[in-house]
């Protein structure tokens, strides 16, 4: 059989365990809810021990915060992350001390750029936002991602505020930061604002221009910050095209016509890579280039 490559979507709500062949194509693939520490890394472990034979390195694209240098002696954790019992967590030494084979370790917004540029060959600087339960995002300048002592944190820039919220004293759902684009424009802010879940909310509602106008706020920063030739918008909160429109119309206001970009539609999308793959590929990239090595 032909060398496998494995990745690992690790989300704070769900892991997503893969294998794919040298072109990249699924061989077989699983989801799971991430619970325990212990518990979600032994049912991955489980996975990938089915494919050990024929597995030449897998790559892992973790929500953070996580440890990505090497020189450190919290190489592969996750660090402060609010999400229970994960913190300081060693995510990848707990899941390669099992196999001996390479591991890859990002984070799953790094992994879900690289899958996005891999599939648009033309391309080489991109941004990747994912807009869902938190916001992260992945940038890639000339195939390498953005980052020195670490990765980016673009979910906790702070943003200007709404005149809607600030009138009614909403500062968001962060437990960090108060005014920081995770709390005021990730799935939560919401529920936080309406008492309603994101996906029962009428399309008509006010809130989603709120929303927009954070996120848009977001493309006119990776605009700046990195001049990309594409921004990409995944996550639950933008899978409704009305959102996306709303952030084009709200990112040419903010921009105000002040550097160029190409044409908005073609700038400002949500992913190329179909049923959420993006990261699962990028990590089958990134796990073949460890491997090649």
């Amino acid at each position: 059989m032909s060398k496998l490559y494995g990745s690992v979507e690790a989300g704070g709500t769900k892991f997503v365990c893969a294998v794919g062949d040298e072109n990249y194509q699924v061989i077989e693939k699983v989801q799971f809810p991430t619970t325990t520490p212990y518990e979600t890394i032994d049912k991955t472990i489980a996975f990938f021990k089915r494919f050990e034979a024929d597995l030449a390195a897998v790559a892992i694209g973790s929500f953070g915060p996580i440890d990505i240098d090497q020189n450190s002696d919290t190489y592969g954790f996750i660090t402060s992350t609010p999400k229970p019992n994960w913190a300081n967590v060693d995510l990848l030494g707990l899941l390669a001390k099992d196999f001996k084979i390479p591991f890859y370790f990002t984070t799953d917004v790094n992994s879900s750029a690289y899958g996005e540029a891999l599939v648009r060959p033309h391309v080489k600087s991109l941004v990747y936002y994912t807009i869902g339960t938190g916001i992260g995002a992945g940038a890639i300048q000339n195939g390498d991602f953005i980052g020195g002592a670490g990765h980016t944190e673009a979910g906790h820039v702070y943003v200007a505020p709404h005149p809607r919220d600030t009138a009614k004293e909403f500062v968001g759902v962060c437990p960090y930061h108060n005014g920081c684009l995770e709390g005021m424009a990730a799935g939560p802010s919401l529920e936080a604002r309406t008492g309603v879940r994101g996906e029962l909310i009428e399309q008509n509602s006010e809130v989603w221009d709120i929303q927009a106008y954070y996120i848009a706020q977001a493309a006119v920063q990776a605009t700046v910050l990195y001049r990309p030739q594409v921004i990409v918008f995944g996550g639950g909160v933008m899978a409704q095209e009305h959102m996306l429109r709303r952030v084009r119309e709200k990112f040419k206001a903010l921009l105000n016509n002040y550097l160029p970009v190409p044409d908005v539609t073609d700038y400002i999308v949500t992913p190329a890579v179909a049923e959420n793959g993006s990261a699962t590929l990028g990590n089958f990239a990134l796990a073949k280039k460890l491997a090649d090595k």
